[in-house]
């Protein structure tokens, strides 16, 4: 998908992006500190789904929306032939292939839009990944998961874990508890947004000079729909009460290392859900 319009969307995404990794990195941002020091330690992240994917070796794998490649290393280290990692953000790549080449691991990562995909990367997969915080970042699904489907080999797995879309319509202010504040539907425009913070932040992490970005929702149902009209066949879906972040510090608390939850006399809504699917 490419419009005069979402051109321009993409390019003050980038950019922001250019600026998030920064400052994320200025920080042990998705544990790479471990993943440096340990060459068997595989992301948080990728750890609580590692197990659904089987035996990696001699697997060729995909990684879409990979920012930084901090998960992506996983897939390496659990014996992939090809490990690939695509991301908008050129900045985000420099990283990761800092972080990679740190940490000995062959991957190539390759700098495109998520929709110029197949256009991008050589060959099919066996397993197509992305998350997390990767589909408000597109304003097409049905066209996404048009991508996702090309770059599959028949028989091979595609899986996202992503945050929930009902999660994504609640008001920042929650002072006076959740309320509904943006559109679950996906719309034509986008939510614009202006904020020099990113969603993690250290103490010397700097400013984002690139504040303007544009994100839209996605339904549940929209995602699925556009799955499946791809030619997918959904293997599994699952909704959860658990974040990997935390949005509303007053209203949620940490359950585990990295995920966290509405506390106990909070209006409980899905927080994050994941799909598994095969062509």
């Amino acid at each position: 998908m490419t419009t005069a319009s979402s051109d321009q969307y993409f390019k003050d995404n980038e950019a922001n992006w250019d600026d998030r990794a920064q400052a994320h990195m200025s920080g042990d941002y998705g544990g790479v500190n471990e993943l440096l020091a340990d060459p068997q330690a595989i992301s948080m992240q990728l750890a609580q789904d590692i197990e659904r994917f089987g035996d990696l070796r001699g697997k060729d794998v995909l990684h879409l929306q990979c920012h930084v490649g901090v998960d992506t290393i996983g897939f390496a280290r659990r014996g992939a032939h090809r490990v690939v990692g695509l991301d908008l953000s050129e900045k985000s790549l420099e990283y990761a292939r800092y972080i990679a080449t740190r940490a000995q691991e062959d991957i190539e990562f390759i700098h495109a839009n998520v929709y110029e995909a197949r256009q991008a990367v050589d060959g099919e997969f066996d397993l197509v990944y992305t998350s997390l915080g990767v589909l408000c970042w597109l304003p097409d699904i049905a066209g996404w998961a048009k991508v996702v489907a090309s770059l599959m080999k028949r028989g091979s797995t595609f899986f996202i874990r992503d945050d929930h879309p009902m999660m994504m319509t609640i008001d920042d202010d929650v002072s006076n508890g959740l309320k509904v504040a943006y559109p679950y539907f996906q719309t034509e425009s986008p939510l614009t947004w202006d904020d020099e913070e990113s969603y993690v932040s250290y103490a010397d992490s700097p400013k984002i000079k690139h504040t303007r970005n544009h994100q839209w929702n996605h339904s549940l149902g929209e995602i699925v729909s556009a799955l499946i009209q791809a030619g997918l066949t959904i293997d599994d879906l699952e909704e959860s009460t658990y974040s990997a972040w935390c949005p509303w510090p007053d209203l949620m608390e940490e359950v585990g290392s990295g995920r966290y939850r509405l506390k106990e006399g909070q209006n409980h809504i899905p927080l994050q859900f994941a799909i598994a699917a095969h062509k």
